[in-house]
C-alpha cells in the first residue's frame, strides 16, 4: 500500500539546528503534495506565578504581553521559514506554499503535539531530536519518545547531527 500523506505535522523547538528537520518535512510535501502544519508547544507557567504577574502588571497589561508574545513566536517562525527557504530556493520550489498553518499552544510538548495530530488529521509528524548532552536528551529527547510511542501516525525522527 502506498501511503497518501496530505498533512504533515511539523513540531519544533525554534533552535538554530530545527531547520534542518524542516527540510526532511518541506521535502516530504514536495513530494507528496502535501501541506505542513508547524507546531511550537510554549510551556505553561506555573499558575501561581502567572497569577502573581498578572497581579502585579495588571490583567489588560499581561494580556498584552501575552499577546505580544504570541506574536514575536509567529513572526519568529515565519521568518526561519523564509529564510530556510531562500536557501533551498533551488532544491525546493515554493517551498513557503508548503505551510498551511502555524499553531502555537501552551502545555507539555508531547502531548500538544499529539493533540494538534489528531486535531488536524495528520499523516504523518516529522520532528528533530535535538539532546546533544545528558540534559538535552533527558528534556528533549523524552518528548520524542512520548510522541514516537503514543502516536497514531508515523513520526519521522530526525537526529541532527553533531556539529
Amino acid at each position: 500500500m502506498v501511503p497518501k500523506i496530505k498533512k504533515i505535522l511539523y513540531a519544533t523547538d525554534l533552535s538554530d539546528t530545527a531547520k534542518y528537520a524542516f527540510g526532511y518535512a518541506a521535502d516530504m510535501a514536495k513530494h507528496y503534495d502535501a501541506m505542513i502544519t508547524i507546531v511550537y508547544v510554549m510551556e505553561s507557567m506555573n499558575t501561581m506565578i502567572e497569577n502573581q504577574v498578572r497581579d502585579m502588571v495588571g490583567k489588560e497589561k499581561w494580556e498584552a504581553l501575552k499577546s505580544e508574545k504570541m506574536n514575536y513566536l509567529k513572526q519568529k517562525i515565519k521568518s526561519k521559514i523564509e529564510d530556510f527557504c531562500t536557501e533551498m530556493e533551488s532544491k525546493i520550489d515554493s517551498c513557503r506554499l508548503l505551510v498551511e498553518e502555524i499553531r502555537i499552544p501552551k502545555g507539555n510538548p508531547a502531548e500538544e503535539i499529539l493533540n494538534a495530530s489528531k486535531e488536524i488529521h495528520a499523516d504523518m509528524i516529522v520532528m528533530g531530536n535535538y539532546g546533544h548532552n545528558i540534559l538535552q536528551e533527558a528534556l528533549i529527547g523524552g518528548s520524542a519518545r512520548t510522541v514516537v510511542k503514543n502516536s497514531e501516525v508515523p513520526v519521522l525522527l530526525i537526529r541532527v547531527p553533531k556539529a
